[in-house]
């Protein structure tokens, strides 16, 4: 049972910084690409980040130079570090990742940037 579960959410500060971790289980976390997503209310989701199983990353304009997406094989942990947070970047936060052709997602954690 392929299972993801996210964490590290919050209320920041514009500016400020936060770290999301996904955890992964039930599958060989190192032979799939992984990709961080996000979900504001009455929007669809949309990609932040993707990382492959050989390390390539790619990223949304919008946060191109500000966040940044890295895995840890060992841990089966995928994380997504935010800087220079916005209050656009406000949403819910989900990992996935695609297996037999089935995509999987988190539970999600929320994100919220405000003064």
């Amino acid at each position: 049972q392929v299972q993801l579960v996210e964490y590290g959410g919050g209320l920041v500060q514009p500016g400020g910084s936060l770290r999301l971790s996904c955890a992964a289980s039930g599958i060989t976390f190192s032979s799939y690409d992984m990709a961080w997503y996000r979900q504001t209310p009455g929007k669809q989701r949309e990609l932040v980040a993707i990382i492959t199983s050989g390390g390539h990353t790619n990223y949304a304009d919008s946060v191109k130079g500000r966040f940044t997406i890295s895995r840890d094989n060992t841990k089966n942990t995928v994380y997504l570090q935010m800087n220079s947070l916005k209050p656009d970047d406000t949403a819910a936060y989900y990992c996935k990742t695609n297996v037999d052709f089935r995509d999987y997602w988190g539970q999600g954690t929320q994100v919220t940037v405000s003064s």
